[in-house]
């Protein structure tokens, strides 16, 4: 009797109480329970974004053109009854590709972006008062996006601080008579706290309605992986918004995919379609050809070579501050010249702000390769023993020091190292970028500043106060222009010459420099 109503209690439970082998803790496991299967998967891009509406704060994945979401992008466009949308993302796209789209259609009535490249018709919509934008610094803008999906309010930066960001100065959108015509969304200023003598800046999370995320794989239920450098931002945007929408190259069965492989856990998605645009390379570079590298150069090639010998000159003065073992991010233009210019006993690794560690040369045309680019938009490799990763955990690395050298294009450089890099108030926006993320935490990255002395109509862009808006204050610790190499204090606000090119007189730096500075014990020549 006592045996019947045992087996009658055991047949009658849902589940029993085991042990788990790894764990102290005791679980409820299932006898037999099929693994929960209901699929997330939409046979219609167009039923699967019905409920986006006009208004909606639409976060779009990607950086440059890898890893957009352009077969929702595209279908989106479509809906011409939806307006007023404020779109999220790195870039706003380039020709006709990602949010493009939408910007034309007259779809989008604000962006939220960290850069424009060389996206002309926004920067002059925006210029002429057409369309709103708010200039992000690109780590703030992946972590404001991520620090909502983490259920937290806010969160403080040194990224910013003593710029327009903090102030608010940065417009974001003017009067329809555009620049000149008055400001009718001005930006928006930042609380601050001091913390060890570092100022902060409060940043609030973002809130997404909704979120477009381009996937490498997914799962039926919603498991994700991303490929490569296309993980960027669309890691954070698929956890925070109400409502989710994947696009994957690959729709698997459950249970297809490695625990270990999943960048992003089912419980975030909400709806999944199949990817069916192709993927875009906004700037393709190819390695040259040993053909290339050992034939002379042309008559057409010495004089491209002879006017950018200046380029050279700042690139190989700024490698002998890069050692052997060093983690070095470099920015886009000089910058990138460096690496030629290393000694072969050198190994760095190279950080892209966009989610490389260990990034490596151009490519040839059989490794190119759409996922993965560098900063600039550009086709580049993967060294043995690199690592990609998203854009919160590139700018965590970045703003946490761990960088030991960062080398950047600048406008104007002052006296005490304050840099300006990213626009021109009414003529040039280019956009922020990871640059004000790359200058956050001078006293354990290196900031090496690297730009023509003087620009094009002879003005100095070496100076006592920058007259431009800063991208960093008291941030660089080395100047390196085309005439000549300054170490700063940034604390006294003082230079010391260490270097002047060969056939650069003192006299003539010294009219070509509009600052004072001091001459080292011995100033040598590049």
């Amino acid at each position: 009797m006592f045996a019947l109503k045992a087996a009658a209690r055991s047949s009658a439970r849902p589940a029993v109480l085991r042990r788990h082998p790894y764990s102290v803790r005791w679980l409820a496991v299932v006898a037999n329970a099929p693994v929960p299967a209901k699929t997330k998967v939409w046979d219609s891009v167009d039923d699967a974004l019905k409920d986006v509406k006009s208004g909606d704060v639409l976060l779009s994945g990607g950086f440059g053109l890898s890893g957009i979401p352009e077969t929702l992008l595209s279908a989106l466009s479509k809906r011409t009854d939806l307006k007023d949308i404020v779109a999220v993302s790195n870039n706003a796209g380039a020709g006709d590709k990602g949010l493009v789209h939408l910007i034309k259609g007259g779809q989008v009535n604000r962006l939220m972006i960290s850069y424009l490249g060389g996206n002309k018709f926004l920067e002059g919509s925006y210029l002429k008062g057409g369309i709103g934008l708010e200039l992000v610094p690109q780590g703030t803008l992946s972590q404001r996006i991520m620090t909502h999906a983490q259920g937290i309010p806010a969160f403080l930066t040194p990224t910013g601080a003593n710029t327009l960001v903090e102030t608010g100065g940065i417009p974001i959108q003017f009067n329809e008579g555009g620049f000149g015509s008055g400001v009718r969304i001005p930006g928006n200023p930042k609380e601050h706290r001091i913390i060890n003598g570092r100022k902060y800046l409060v940043e609030p999370g973002i809130v997404g309605d909704v979120a477009f995320v381009h996937a490498w794989k997914a799962d039926t239920v919603g498991n994700l992986v991303f490929r490569y450098a296309s993980n960027n931002y669309n890691g954070a945007m698929a956890r925070n918004a109400k409502l989710t929408i994947v696009e994957a190259e690959e729709i698997v069965p459950v249970g297809t995919l490695s625990p270990n492989a999943i960048h992003v856990p089912g419980i975030y998605v909400d709806r999944i379609v199949q990817a069916t645009e192709p993927k875009n390379i906004e700037v393709v570079m190819l390695a040259k050809s040993e053909e290339a590298q050992s034939a002379p150069p042309s008559p057409a090639e010495a004089d491209a070579a002879a006017s950018k010998d200046w380029r050279h000159r700042i690139a190989r003065r700024a490698a002998r501050e890069i050692h052997d073992g060093f983690y070095v991010n470099l920015g886009v233009g000089i910058p990138t010249l460096i690496p030629e210019h290393l000694d072969p006993s050198v190994k760095v690794w190279l950080e892209s702000e966009n989610g490389i560690l260990g990034m490596g040369p151009y490519p040839t045309k059989e490794q190119i390769d759409p996922d993965v680019i560098n900063a600039g938009k550009e086709t580049c490799t993967l060294l043995p023993g690199a690592s990609t990763f998203d854009s919160c955990e590139s700018f965590g690395m970045i703003r946490g020091g761990h960088i030991d050298v960062t080398c950047l294009g600048a406008m104007e450089v002052s006296q005490a190292g304050d840099i300006a890099n990213f626009m021109i108030p009414g003529k040039l926006v280019k956009g922020i970028g990871g640059a004000m993320d790359l200058v956050s935490n001078p006293d354990k990255t290196k900031v090496i500043a690297t730009f023509q002395h003087c620009s094009k109509d002879g003005k100095p862009k070496l100076v006592k106060e920058c007259s431009l808006p800063l991208t960093g204050a008291r941030s660089v610790s080395l100047i390196v222009t085309d005439l000549a190499a300054f170490s700063v204090d940034r604390a006294a606000g003082e230079l010391t010459l260490l270097d002047v090119a060969e056939g650069v007189t003192l006299e003539e730096l010294r009219a070509k420099t509009a600052c004072d500075f001091h001459l080292a014990d011995k100033v040598g020549t590049f």
